[in-house]
């Protein structure tokens, strides 16, 4: 058999099974109901052919350049694609003046398709704004980065953002399916027999990846050898060798998520804060060091002294990690954040910050008290430098007296909570209190 044709009605194999799938109407599109599904805005705006500035938001292989793809093919009017990768300002512009002499001459529209929008850097997107503001083109861009962090604010304000779902493994399984019975453009030339295991396992390993299950499908059938009868069969093993890892996507907007559900968890789940840590480093490939140095912060933000042993942990774990390396103190370093999440908490000292910050909107400078200058010079005396009251000559090492500047000498900044050890910072406070209110 000729793996390479179709047979005699057929068109030669010259373009991936992916490619050859690629749904042409939204009929034949897969997932993001949620978008395109009857009734909904995207779709009804597609089928009437009325797509106003919008921004495809969603991971790899979730369908944002196919659905680029059928509103090019449902529209009257002029479709270019480009991408950010390679696209410069001088291709912009000259679209955007195409766009111009289409539309005052023959009424025409023109719809840009940037791929990879946040491949652009801030000045190739402004390049974009007066036209998309005076309607010269209708703009589509398509980022897997959160747009808020890598779009324009002012681009992202003029467009309609849709944000696409991972795909599932269902929807793999669709559209494998579909690929094995669709004779023309897919395998169903093929005498083809294939496990439901391996089926299961491409779409698994695909991991909402349409292209890449259809890509694994491919070589899998186009690799195998075809029996006397000419059958091909393609068992669970020959699919293993076909995809080996799942693909985990790690943008930077992933990155930032991923390490701020790391410090919440810290906050509260032992399970979730681990899971979080090893799924990043073991997964997306991420610094074991970002989250280190996050848990180092929490330490002190949300447990500080109701357990100051937590920061010891958090530090010597650092420090085994540099002497180390990975994967050897993988232990040392969960230890380290299993024992700040089951730690009691406080942000006693985090509140103390935030008091102390805004407090100096209420001064306009802040004066050292007189007896709290220095006085280690002649002349300290005459200056009125006296006064200061060493603790040490006092019964507990503790006497009153002013230590703020005289505007805020009434101010508590600090107050220690019912948490951990800091309890005992609270009763010597409320000890110290009340001698100063007896006086």
């Amino acid at each position: 058999m000729d793996l390479f044709s179709f047979g005699a009605e057929s068109e030669p194999i010259t373009r991936l099974l992916a490619d050859r799938m690629r749904p042409e109407s939204l009929d034949e599109y897969i997932g993001q109901d949620h978008v395109v599904g009857e009734g909904k805005l995207l779709r009804r705006a597609i089928e009437g052919d009325v797509v106003s500035s919008i921004l495809l938001f969603g991971p790899p292989g979730c369908g944002k350049t196919t659905l680029a793809h059928i509103i090019s093919k449902q529209t009257k009017g002029d479709f270019v694609r480009l991408n950010a990768v390679d696209a410069s300002v001088k291709d912009v512009r000259e679209v955007i003046e195409q766009a111009e002499r289409n539309k005052s001459m023959y009424g025409r529209k023109t719809i840009l398709f940037l791929d990879e929008v946040h491949r652009f850097n801030s000045a190739r997107q402004d390049a974009l704004l007066p036209a998309v503001e005076r309607g010269i083109i209708i703009f589509i861009g398509a980022t897997t980065e959160n747009p808020f962090h890598s779009v324009n604010g002012a681009l992202l304000s003029r467009s309609t953002l849709f944000r696409l779902e991972p795909l599932t493994k269902e929807h793999s399984m669709a559209a494998m399916r579909r690929a094995l019975t669709d004779s023309t453009k897919g395998l169903g030339f093929m005498k083809l027999e294939i496990e439901e295991e391996a089926l299961a396992h491409i779409a698994s390993m695909a991991n909402g990846d349409i292209r890449r299950a259809l890509t694994a499908l491919e070589l899998a059938a186009v690799t195998t050898t075809s029996e006397l009868d000419g059958t091909v069969r393609v068992t669970l093993e020959i699919a293993e060798e076909s995809i080996r890892q799942p693909t985990v996507q790690a943008d930077e907007s992933t990155q930032y998520d991923v390490l701020s559900a790391f410090h919440k968890s810290v906050r509260g789940s032992s399970d979730a804060a681990l899971f979080w840590f090893l799924y990043a480093v073991e997964k997306l490939g991420m610094d074991p060091m970002v989250f280190l140095r996050r848990l180092t912060v929490a330490c002190s933000e949300d447990i500080g002294l109701a357990n100051p042993q937590a920061m010891v942990q958090a530090v010597s774990a650092m420090e085994a990690y540099h002497r180390i390396g990975w994967p050897e103190s993988k232990y040392i370093v969960a230890q380290a954040i299993l024992f700040a999440v089951e730690s009691p908490k406080s942000n006693s000292i985090a509140i103390t910050i935030g008091r102390i910050m805004e407090s100096f909107d209420s001064i306009k400078s802040a004066e050292v008290p007189f007896h709290l200058r220095d006085g280690h010079y002649s002349g300290a005396k005459k200056l009125g430098h006296v006064g200061y009251q060493y603790p040490h000559d006092y019964p507990g090492h503790y006497v009153d007296q002013n230590y703020l500047p005289d505007k805020l000498s009434s101010k508590v900044f600090y107050e220690a909570t019912e948490q951990g050890m800091e309890d005992k910072i609270r009763h010597n406070q409320r000890i110290r209190r009340s001698k100063n209110r007896e006086k």
